[in-house]
């Protein structure tokens, strides 16, 4: 079982940054890739960034690449998403997501998932 729990959301202005944590509970956080989702009401879970168990393997949707970046540190059982250059279509609640073995951008095949934390880019 692994519990999430995401922080760092908030009200910015367009071009401003942001960094999002995402702590996980249990021993065995290594074990799981993970992936960061957005989500706008009456829309469908978006995937934004992946990162394999140990952090070597990163992917970032093309609506994303070059501004956020996903990282990992194992030894805070955390992941994180920088998110830079913020845009008005970034609002979303942001998700973390955990699954063993590889990550994937589809949101259904994920085991455990967070609360959310909102992001709202005002322009």
């Amino acid at each position: 079982q692994v519990h999430l729990v995401e922080s760092g959301g908030g009200l910015v202005q367009a071009g401003d940054s942001l960094r999002l944590s995402c702590v996980a509970s249990g021993r065995t956080f290594s074990r799981y890739a993970m992936g960061w989702f957005r989500q706008v009401a009456g829309k469908e879970r978006e995937f934004v960034a992946g990162i394999s168990m140990n952090g070597r393997s990163t992917y970032h949707a093309d609506s994303v690449k070059s501004r956020f970046t996903i990282s990992r540190d194992n030894a805070k059982n955390t992941v994180y998403l920088e998110m830079n250059n913020l845009k008005p279509e970034d609002t979303a609640l942001y998700y973390c997501a955990a699954r063993m073995d590889y990550y994937s951008q589809r949101p259904d095949v994920y085991n455990y998932w967070g609360q959310g934390t909102q992001v709202t880019v005002s322009s």
